[in-house]
């Protein structure tokens, strides 16, 4: 029975764990659902039915359980961008936006004023190997110091930021001219009444009370155009029973058909400043295209960073490992003296002492991996270490960072270049003040006169029947009744569309503010606001000038003190191995042997340090130039969608 307990158990857990994951080609762009309009009723209901978006989706793709063997998360680097791609809520919280944009689009169609899109983009955590951080050993001193965190409250390593990309002034700009309702509407009104007057004169309608029956039907349709023509139809048709004595018709039917016409010549007038706002959510369109493409650039830059910091302090994990194998070794030797007798026992403590110090090293070297897995984690799954499965998976990467060759001369032009033509933050800036100067156009047009034309037609008609209780103060008969006038709605309508009873007016509005101090006003903000927008595009195209050519002095650098790194490792190995030497025939002391091996520890976490700058400036470099996608075989469309084809990382032989 326990068995049977433990299989059902054990089978939940192995069936929630596959739940966890969702398909590795599920479209993770917010989706739209539109119903459906096969039917004609469809088609008639679709504008007033709810559009529902799609649920996100909080499970990891496949491709985590795919990597994980025997509770170690096996990574390339290649394996971290395509996760990151997947999983990484910075991604998905900026895939709304071309969305938003979207339903700004439609909404300007229709003549409403635009919501707006949000311009910001979020910067990963810049992790344990990021600025000022542990992993930044002293570089070439004698005697290292021992890493102790300070503040363990800081949480600068773990905590993102966000960069707003907009190069819009703080404030809005004025909205101008009015922006005419595109979409047609229809309105209409059916209404019966009953009305009961008690006359204080029976000669006024010959009866007292006054009993009217009344029924009321309407018909209205109204629409604007880009040109901003104004159009209004209707129809109305109003149907009397009274009990009155003094009416010749009895009941009787009147109505009307009109059409009005508004034509702005002035303000409001033309397609240019009627369909600004088209114009602008399009191009908001476009700008959230941009705004996604650098949040991808600025994500992946940032797991290449972090990753590369992982196997940095996984490589600083092994030299302080061989610290402490050294410094172990020097203590059973010094031991093995002491208990011969060659050696005084105070240089057995001398040798305890540095074991214990480089046994701190190695424990908070240990700690600072463990902390660079956490961010890791966090960057690259839907629910960090919430789900158990991950939490306790060690991170195993499997990229070392390849060490430089001689860096190609390089042409700090030809990188400007690529980076203005490759680098999507100019080209939403550009868009952006292309969007300010066609809102102002609405601005310039409202400094413009209200001068309309106006023209409306309406035709009448009037049908009922003889009023057979018909009492008139004279002597009448029925022969003065018109008999055109004699009939149903049939006889109405013949009279509204055979223009029989016509109405008609023609003329010209005006309406001129004589200060305008409103309007000037917003004209002179919105031109201010533009002009200071290009000066901000200006400065951002310096900042991407001043990025490139900082990147590239930076991969010199880091090249530069790489190869020096290097050649000091080589010397104080040599060195060490020269002291020990001399150590073992006695010409030296336990205290000079630990100052050697100090300096050697020191000297390979500074290698270590100078390649793993060199790779993060080289990846900084990438993302300068706009490169970064190429670099890590990323199509911007798959980004989008979340959905990477190409299959994770071959794992080594027996994992």
């Amino acid at each position: 029975m326990k068995k049977r307990w433990l299989c059902t158990l054990l089978f939940s857990v192995g069936l929630s764990i596959g739940q966890d994951t969702r398909p590795a080609n599920q479209d993770q762009t917010p989706q739209i659902l539109t119903p459906p309009k096969v039917k004609l009723i469809d088609k008639i209901k679709f504008p007033y039915l709810t559009r529902d978006v799609s649920a996100v989706d909080f499970r990891n793709t496949g491709r985590v359980d795919q990597l994980i063997r025997a509770g170690q998360l096996y990574l390339s680097l290649q394996d971290a961008i395509d996760l990151a791609i997947e999983n990484n809520l910075d991604l998905q919280l900026e895939r709304f936006n071309p969305r938003f944009a979207e339903s700004d689009v439609l909404r300007a169609k229709g003549g409403g004023l635009l919501r707006g899109v949000d311009f910001n983009i979020r910067n990963l955590p810049q992790g344990i190997g990021g600025p000022g951080s542990p992993l930044l050993t002293t570089v070439g001193g004698t005697s290292p110091i021992t890493t102790v965190v300070s503040n363990s409250a800081d949480l600068a390593p773990i905590q993102e930021t966000a960069t707003s990309l907009s190069v819009l002034g703080a404030f809005p700009y004025a909205t101008g001219t009015a922006i005419p309702q595109f979409d047609p509407s229809l309105n209409g009104l059916i209404q019966g009444s009953h009305t009961t007057t008690l006359e204080t004169n029976i000669n006024t309608a010959g009866v007292n009370p006054l009993i009217v029956n009344n029924f009321l039907g309407t018909f209205g349709y109204n629409q604007a155009f880009s040109t901003g023509t104004a159009v209004n139809v209707s129809f109305n048709e109003t149907r009397n029973n009274i009990n009155a004595l003094n009416t010749n018709y009895n009941p009787y039917t009147t109505g009307y058909g009109s059409i009005s016409v508004v034509q702005p010549l002035l303000q409001g007038f033309g397609t240019d400043v009627n369909r600004r706002f088209i114009r602008i959510a399009e191009n908001t369109q476009k700008i959230s295209d941009e705004v996604f493409k650098q949040q991808v650039i600025e994500t992946l830059w940032a797991v290449a960073r972090l990753y590369f910091d992982l196997v940095s302090l996984n490589e600083d994990v092994r030299v302080k490992q061989q610290a402490l194998d050294a410094a172990k070794k020097l203590y059973d030797d010094n031991k093995s003296q002491v208990e011969v007798g060659t050696l005084a026992p105070i240089e057995v403590k001398r040798a305890e002492a540095e074991v214990a110090r480089t046994q701190e090293d190695l424990t908070n070297s240990q700690n600072l991996v463990l902390q660079q897995e956490l961010i890791l984690k966090n960057v690259l799954t839907r629910r960090g270490t919430k789900d158990p499965l991950i939490g306790s998976a060690r991170i195993v990467t499997l990229d070392a960072i390849q060490k430089p060759t001689d860096m190609p001369a390089a042409n700090t032009n030809e990188l400007v270049g690529a980076a203005f033509q490759n680098r999507p933050d100019l080209a939403q800036a550009a868009l952006q003040i292309q969007n300010s100067e066609i809102g102002l156009k609405g601005s310039k047009n409202a400094l413009l006169p209200q001068l309309n034309f106006v023209g409306s037609l309406q035709n009448n008609g009037f049908a009922g029947q003889y009023n057979a209780a018909y009492q008139p103060l004279g002597v009448t008969t029925s022969s003065s009744i018109q008999q055109g006038l004699i009939g149903g709605g049939g006889t109405l309508l013949g009279q509204i569309f055979g223009h029989n009873y016509p109405n008609y007016s023609v003329g010209v509005q005006l309406n001129v503010s004589l200060r305008n101090r409103v309007a000037q006003a917003d004209v002179i903000r919105d031109e201010l606001q533009v002009r200071q927008s290009e000066v901000r595009r200006q400065q951002l195209e310096n900042e991407v000038r001043l990025e490139v050519e900082n990147a590239l002095l930076n991969v010199q650098r880091a090249l530069a003190s790489y190869r020096a790194s290097q050649q000091t490792r080589e010397l104080q190995e040599e060195a060490l191995d020269a002291e020990q030497q001399r150590y073992q025939v006695g010409a030296s002391t336990t205290y000079l042997v630990i100052q050697y091996q100090r300096d050697l520890a020191q000297a390979r976490s500074t290698e270590v340090v100078s390649l793993g700058n060199y790779a993060k400036a080289q990846a900084a470099l990438d993302r300068a130039t706009g490169r970064t996608l190429e670099t890590y075989h990323v199509a911007i469309d798959e980004a989008y969608k979340g959905v990477i084809s190409r299959a994770p990382s071959t794992l080594p032989p027996g994992k």
